[in-house]
């Protein structure tokens, strides 16, 4: 009888992680753990500094936001989850950026219009997938690059 409730559970969570494997970005807001290797505002380079989290946060509306952050700064790039397809490479996805965040601490307080791309690949497939960012304003250009640890994300 253990053994039954053992192999339902482990079905339950197998078939929850193939479910949020078909949805990420997911509703809601999940932590990708990982290795942040590029994180550029204009000509200010923040890469030294950037933490190895990324949260992705997907609104109410369909929003989806890749938020890196560094030294208490956080830069989010953000897009319509609607307008996500499929990337040039096999097992990617690019979601169309129209809006670039900044914040600090816990709040994003700033936004400015921007168009590029964030191209990214399933967290849940456990395996390190790269998720990479950049997009330009009528000012600035911004860039980031990011590689998971493969493991899945957590809920934030």
């Amino acid at each position: 009888m253990r053994f039954a409730g053992l192999a339902i559970g482990l079905t339950v969570m197998t078939v929850a992680a193939d479910a949020a494997a078909q949805n990420f970005p997911a509703p809601g807001a999940v932590v990708v753990s990982g290795t942040c290797s590029k994180l550029v505002v204009g000509k200010l380079d923040a890469s030294k500094g950037c933490k190895g989290e990324i949260a992705s946060v997907t609104g109410p509306d369909g929003s989806v936001t890749f938020i890196f952050s560094s030294g208490g700064k956080m830069l989010g790039f953000q897009g319509n989850g609607r307008g996500i397809k499929p990337g040039a490479t096999k097992g990617t996805a690019q979601l169309p950026i129209e809006v670039i965040s900044t914040g600090a601490g816990n709040k994003m307080t700033g936004q400015v219009d921007a168009k590029g791309t964030c191209t990214f690949a399933n967290p849940y497939s456990g395996k390190p997938v790269a998720i990479e960012c950049s997009a330009k304003s009528t000012e600035l250009s911004f860039a980031a690059s990011f590689l998971s640890n493969g493991k899945p994300p957590h809920g934030k």
